[in-house]
């Protein structure tokens, strides 16, 4: 019975060969190379040895799966005939796919196989790297689309960067990952007199001179866990460009603007609930309205996302001394006051206590503010007493206006007892927005419940009495809680 043996050329020269390999191929008729664009070939190939190789797949495939699966029949038509040796660059045992597919292939037709395994590109790389690939490391094929897509959470080396096109494709893949200016690694002929090792920018990939079959790219721990909105960013420019959305192109500051708000409060019920899936998704929702709001900025000539990040890193560093400068703080409420105190330097224009609150803020939001302000000038109960007072003085005032039917003095009055209750929340500690968002998700949990009730008696609404509505009420009160 025939066989076939595979034998790694090694990452440069012929003086790479082992022994053994070289052996092998002095002895044998039937020599296939993977390409003959190797080093090692080069100088076999002078010293007299006959062989043929593969590379006219590379030119007649539509991708490297149909490239290798061409390359493996091909060897195991000719090893189905006679001994045939199989010679890749590097070692086979390395980012060698069509090794992988031999050895299956060779095991299921029961063909005797041998493998001769040889130093690998991989062997100079930690070396011109500095790594230890014990402090880990993944290799993987440029045509590996979902390894290359998780770049940065781990040291990658990738191979087999045949050409500038297939560099230019996967710089695009790895620009999904990281960021384009991002620190990378181009090698090529590690191991020869005009081997190359150099850091480059991401975006430069498909730039350099010299792409071959002996190009690769390693990707630095350092990018690990690193954060990267540029995805995002990119997709809100695409939408907003010419050929992008047509509702997305159309929108201002002024027509996304509740979309923020309606965003912000969907987070907090799911913050309130302790819906961590859904902090997730809504958090992404809050974050794509700021995105698309710096992105409309930029598109008028006002700011860049990268301004907005640079500002709030900015404020955070330096109403913090504490952390990022030598001021020393014993308590959170030492914090605050160094807070406000820089806050109150850098905001000079505002020149009124209640100054700095925005009109804009939902009603109930902006009482609270307005009074915590006020608060702090000592315009403020010292007690809650007292503000539990005002709250009844209000609900007085509210039916006598009511009795009367005052309806102009009854919206009045019904305002006032509004704020006093803010004022009484505050005391407690209470934020009263929150408190009224999650009473309204109460709400609409309980109703449904009684909705659902009358709906699966087969009755109308108006067939129960209030009595009875009511202990469905309180039976929807019971089921929540339990």
């Amino acid at each position: 019975m025939s066989s076939l043996t595979i034998v790694g050329l090694g990452p440069g020269g012929a003086g790479l060969l082992s022994l053994e390999a070289r052996a092998k191929l002095s002895k044998s008729a039937r020599i296939i190379m993977r390409t003959s664009k190797h080093p090692a070939v080069e100088e076999l190939s002078m010293e007299g040895l006959s062989f043929g190789s593969c590379d006219k797949f590379y030119e007649e495939g539509r991708s490297f799966e149909e490239v290798y699966e061409k390359i493996v029949a091909y060897v195991l038509e000719e090893a189905a005939e006679r001994d045939t040796v199989f010679a890749v660059p590097g070692s086979p045992l390395v980012a060698e796919r069509t090794v992988l597919l031999l050895r299956a292939a060779c095991e299921a037709r029961q063909l005797p196989l041998t493998i001769l395994p040889a130093i690998s590109f991989l062997d100079l790389a930690y070396v011109r790297l500095n790594l230890d690939p014990v402090n880990g490391l993944r290799i993987a094929d440029a045509s590996d689309r979902e390894a290359v897509l998780a770049a940065g959470r781990y040291p990658l080396i990738i191979t087999q960067v045949y050409s500038r096109l297939v560099a230019a494709e996967l710089k695009l893949n790895l620009m999904e990952a990281l960021g384009d200016e991002e620190e990378i690694f181009f090698m090529r002929n590690l191991g020869l007199a005009d081997e190359e090792c150099r850091a480059i920018k991401l975006f430069e990939l498909d730039r350099q001179k010299n792409i071959d079959h002996l190009t690769s790219v390693f990707v630095p721990a350092a990018a690990r866990g690193k954060l990267n909105l540029n995805p995002l960013i990119e997709v809100v420019k695409t939408l907003r460009e010419p050929g992008g959305c047509v509702w997305d192109r159309e929108q201002t500051h002024a027509s996304i603007r509740r979309g923020l708000i309606e965003e912000t409060y969907e987070l907090l019920e799911a913050i309130d609930n302790k819906d961590e899936e859904g902090m997730k998704e809504e958090l992404g929702d809050v974050l794509l309205q700021v995105v698309f709001h710096a992105r409309i900025a930029e598109e008028e000539g006002c700011f860049k996302m990268q301004d907005v990040i640079d500002g709030i890193v900015g404020k955070l560093v330096t109403r913090h001394p504490h952390v990022f400068g030598t001021v020393e703080v014993s308590n959170a409420e030492e914090v605050i006051q160094n807070w406000e105190a820089i806050k109150a330097e850098e905001k000079q224009d505002r020149k009124q206590a209640l100054d700095g609150v925005s009109p804009g803020l939902p009603t109930l939001m902006r009482a609270y503010k307005l009074q915590t302000k006020a608060a702090r000038v000592g315009f403020d109960w010292p007690k809650p007493e007292g503000a539990w007072e005002k709250v009844l003085e209000e609900l007085e005032e509210l039916r006598e206006a009511a009795v009367a039917g005052d309806t102009e003095n009854c919206e009045w009055e019904t305002g006032d007892l509004l704020f006093a209750v803010v004022n009484y929340a505050r005391h407690l500690g209470l934020e009263p927005e929150t408190s009224l968002n999650r009473t309204n998700n109460r709400f609409v949990e309980r109703f449904t419940y009684v909705e659902d009730k009358v709906r699966a008696s087969g009755k109308d609404w108006q067939d129960f009495s209030l009595v009875e509505l009511e202990k469905l009420w309180q039976e929807a009160k019971k089921s929540k809680k339990s």
